[in-house]
């Protein structure tokens, strides 16, 4: 029995916990499916996430975007990465209030005890400072690279706070969408961003992402599998904590008689993984390890979010969120 019907429009969810999502990947219930139960409805919940209160639809509008970060601890790297995206959203957005919020609570400890003070509070934190200064509608922007546990961490606070909102909504990360069923390629789109050096014979390059334990680390796969499509077959995908790891490449690269290595981290920021594990002086750096194995290696410390394209992405993000908010 098919429990899923694709729509042809935007499907956003009031009090019934359907989902809302771009018109070329919005799903729903089956209309055959009778009261269906609560865990089939949360199910469903795919793509652009939305809840109206129909206890508070008589309150006025007051609106704050809250932009969803990890985090760094690296200074440089918050204004060039994470405050120049939440900057772009609140240029497309001049009439919401944007509040960047920090989901590693142990970063904003960190930043405290470095700098003497922090800024950014923690997503509860802000979003209990929402309501205490009347906000009504919240659109919620995720600066995830993928869905994995940070994001799970944010669909818990959408349903943990939405019912104290007159709306709120939660973008998706940055890759999200696969194409399937003529849904939209994040993954492509995102790859093709990407500030890669140009193919040079006897070149390869190392692009470090986070990995994760959550099955989303399969995403992995899907960026090599979009990256050989685009006929670049000397770029490889490596985690710090997930699969492939780089010693499932180091030995590869040695074979087919690659001499040098360019190593870029493909995360948000170039904070602490990408200056301390990828490029730092450490016996077990990325770099050092590469180089005792007879490589030259080179590295660029370029996070994710100093990509004016990349950030042209997430700002698209945040429209879908805010244009699910708004209707």
């Amino acid at each position: 029995m098919k429990f899923w019907k694709k729509l042809l429009a935007v499907s956003v969810a009031c009090s019934s916990l359907l989902i809302a999502a771009p018109a070329d990947a919005a799903y729903q219930l089956n209309d055959e499916v009778a009261n269906p139960p609560f865990a089939l409805k949360m199910a469903t919940q795919i793509g652009v996430l939305s809840y109206k209160n129909p206890d508070m639809q008589s309150r006025a509008d007051k609106d704050a975007i809250v932009v969803l970060s990890f985090g760094t601890t690296f200074k440089d790297q918050r204004t060039k990465s994470i405050d120049a995206t939440a900057k772009a959203i609140q240029a497309a957005h001049p009439n919401a209030k944007i509040f960047t919020a920090f989901t590693s609570h142990i970063v904003i400890k960190h930043i405290a005890e470095q700098e003497g003070s922090c800024d950014y509070m923690t997503p509860e934190e802000t979003l209990k400072h929402l309501m205490r200064e009347g906000y009504t509608r919240v659109a919620m922007v995720s600066l995830d690279v993928i869905p994995g546990i940070e994001y799970k961490y944010d669909v818990a606070l959408f349903h943990e706070y939405k019912s104290q909102f007159k709306a709120m909504s939660l973008g998706t990360p940055l890759m999200y969408w696969q194409g399937q069923e003529n849904q939209r390629d994040d993954v492509d789109e995102v790859m093709r961003s990407l500030h890669l050096p140009a193919y040079k014979k006897g070149t390869a390059i190392l692009l470090m992402a986070h990995g994760t334990p959550d099955p989303s680390n399969a995403y992995y796969s899907v960026m090599q599998n979009k990256l050989r499509a685009m006929k670049r077959d000397d770029v490889h995908i490596y985690t710090v904590e997930g699969w492939p790891r780089l010693d499932d490449w180091a030995g590869k690269l040695k074979m087919h008689k690659v001499e040098k290595i360019i190593l870029m981290p493909l995360m948000m920021v170039a904070g602490d993984h990408a200056n301390n594990d990828m490029a730092g002086d450490e016996e077990d750096s990325h770099k050092v390890i590469l180089q005792k194995m007879g490589f030259k290696v080179e590295t660029k410390l370029q996070g994710l979010g100093e990509n004016k394209r990349i950030r042209e992405i997430f700002v698209s993000r945040a429209n879908e969120a805010w244009d699910a908010l708004t209707k």
